[in-house]
């Protein structure tokens, strides 16, 4: 196979130089990509998304383009966009004129959506129980320590550990789909799971409910760790009447 002369490949490797700036250069001023490849519109999707679920964008707040833009140091058109993939995962309404709004969620919607969210992630549980690693679960063992060093804190910092050990479990279930599933409804009721997080007693009762999921899937038993998950996501009872209350 014939080989191409040093001079001949440094004059090729200059004209592909040379053709990767122009390219770049192509892309508006704050359009080009993100880091990875990922794409500008692609980047603040996952930037508000974060917002959103952390309550710095609260739900029913307006979104403005031009403000973000700005914010972001880019032009409107990416964040159009980021507005088109929010409101495609439920996070955003579109409302013609008015513009985009973080979505609300009623009350009784809510309730819904936390009992699915509580077969979600008890299934999540179930298979964690047969699945999990070693590993896996000396990191729910280190989380959990985290959450109960954590308490005084505030219910911010403890949500942000809590969310940690939910995700361990979501990885300990194998099952890809399943965890993307559960992450997208738990993005869409983030804000309001900090809320349950600020209740009286609740981080408290959290570090109970999470030692006996931890327990059931360290033990190796899935029926009662997705009983054990289920309750602790579920909103029944007394727990249900303190939530619509402190909603309202």
């Amino acid at each position: 196979m014939a080989t191409l002369p040093c001079m001949q490949l440094m004059g090729l490797c200059t004209q592909m130089g040379a053709s990767g700036a122009q390219k770049q250069a192509e892309w508006p001023r704050g359009e080009q990509p993100g880091r990875g490849g990922e794409t500008l519109a692609a980047t603040l999707h996952r930037q508000l998304e974060a917002e959103i679920a952390s309550g710095r964008l609260e739900p029913g707040s307006r979104l403005d383009e031009q403000e973000i833009a700005r914010r972001f140091g880019v032009s409107r058109t990416p964040v159009r966009e980021a507005f088109r993939l929010l409101a495609a995962d439920d996070l955003v309404e579109l409302r013609g004129r008015i513009g985009a709004t973080v979505r609300a969620i009623g009350v009784h919607t809510l309730i819904e959506m936390f009992q699915v969210m509580g077969e979600l992630e008890g299934l999540c549980a179930r298979l964690a129980a047969r699945r999990a690693t070693p590993a896996q679960c000396a990191r729910l063992q280190a989380l959990h320590a985290r959450l109960e060093a954590a308490t005084g804190d505030g219910a911010d910092a403890f949500y942000d550990i809590n969310t940690e050990f939910h995700e361990v479990i979501y990885e300990a279930a194998c099952n890809a789909f399943l965890a993307e599933q559960t992450r997208r409804l738990r993005n869409r009721v983030a804000a309001y799971r900090r809320r349950v997080t600020r209740m009286p007693s609740r981080i408290e009762d959290t570090l109970r409910e999470h030692a006996a999921v931890m327990a059931a899937i360290i033990g190796r038993d899935p029926e009662a760790a997705h009983k054990a998950m289920r309750a602790h996501l579920t909103l029944l009872g007394e727990n249900l009447l303190d939530f619509i209350a402190a909603f309202e």
